[in-house]
C-alpha cells in the first residue's frame, strides 16, 4: 500500500471517530441542560400568561359554592345545564331572545345564555331549582303556576318563572298589564300567554297573602 493510500485510510478513520465522539458529546450535554433546566422551564410553564383567566372558579348557585371548571367561552347557561348539572334552565335560542334560560343574580332576571360564567363570581346566581324551600314548600309563583296550569309544553316555564319572581320582587301588587310588560322579556311558543299571566296574577295575591318571594 501506498504511502498516499495509508495516510488517507487513517484520515478517514480519525474522521469517523471524531464524529462519533462529536454525537456523543452532543447527547450528554443536551441531555444535562434539560436536567438543569427542567425546574426553570416548570415554573414558566405554570406561570399563567397575562390577561388569561383562571379556569377553576367557585360560583355561588342556589346559596351553595361550587367549583367548576369553566372556559373563558363558557356562558353561564352552558355552565349551568352540563357542568353543574341544573338542566332547569333551559336552551332555546341561545340569543337572548326567548328567555328560556332565564336565571336570577343578585335577585335580577337575567338571559343565562348570553352571560359569561366568569362575569358572575362572587354574585348569587338562583335557578328553578332554587325556589322551593328545603323542606320542599313551593315558590308562591311556582304554586300559582300549578294552581291555574299556567303552562302548555312547559319548556319555557322556568325562564318565566324566574321572570314573575324577578318582576313580583320589585312589585307584588301589578295591574295586570304591568305583568304583561313585566315579563315580555320571555316567550312562549305555545303562545300560552293568557295563563301565564293569570299564574303571574295569582302569585301576586299570594305574595300579598303572606308569602314572601325574596329570593337571595
Amino acid at each position: 500500500m501506498s504511502n498516499v493510500e495509508i495516510i488517507t485510510a487513517t484520515h478517514r478513520a480519525v474522521s469517523r471517530r471524531s464524529f462519533i465522539k462529536g454525537v456523543v458529546a452532543s447527547g450528554a450535554a443536551a441531555s444535562s441542560a434539560g436536567y438543569l433546566f427542567r425546574g426553570a422551564a416548570t415554573a414558566f410553564a405554570q406561570t399563567g400568561a397575562q390577561g388569561a383567566v383562571e379556569r377553576l372558579v367557585s360560583l355561588n348557585v342556589n346559596g351553595q359554592a361550587r367549583r367548576v371548571d369553566v372556559l373563558p367561552q363558557d356562558t353561564l347557561a352552558m355552565v349551568l345545564r352540563y357542568k353543574v348539572g341544573l338542566t332547569g334552565t333551559k336552551f332555546g335560542c341561545d340569543r337572548a331572545e326567548c328567555g328560556a334560560c332565564t336565571v336570577l343574580i343578585d335577585g335580577v332576571p337575567h338571559y343565562s345564555c348570553s352571560i359569561l360564567a366568569h362575569s358572575v363570581r362572587g354574585r348569587e346566581v338562583t335557578t328553578i331549582e332554587g325556589l322551593a324551600s328545603p323542606s320542599g314548600q313551593l315558590h308562591p309563583v311556582q304554586q300559582a303556576v300549578m294552581d291555574e296550569a299556567g303552562f302548555q309544553c312547559a319548556f319555557c316555564a322556568p325562564g318565566f318563572i324566574m321572570a314573575m319572581v324577578g318582576f313580583l320582587n320589585t312589585n307584588n301588587n301589578p295591574t295586570r298589564r304591568q305583568a304583561a310588560e313585566g315579563i315580555s322579556g320571555n316567550l312562549c311558543r305555545c303562545c300560552d300567554y293568557n295563563k301565564i299571566l293569570n299564574s303571574c296574577m295569582r302569585a301576586a295575591d299570594y305574595v300579598r297573602e303572606g308569602i314572601p318571594t325574596e329570593v337571595s
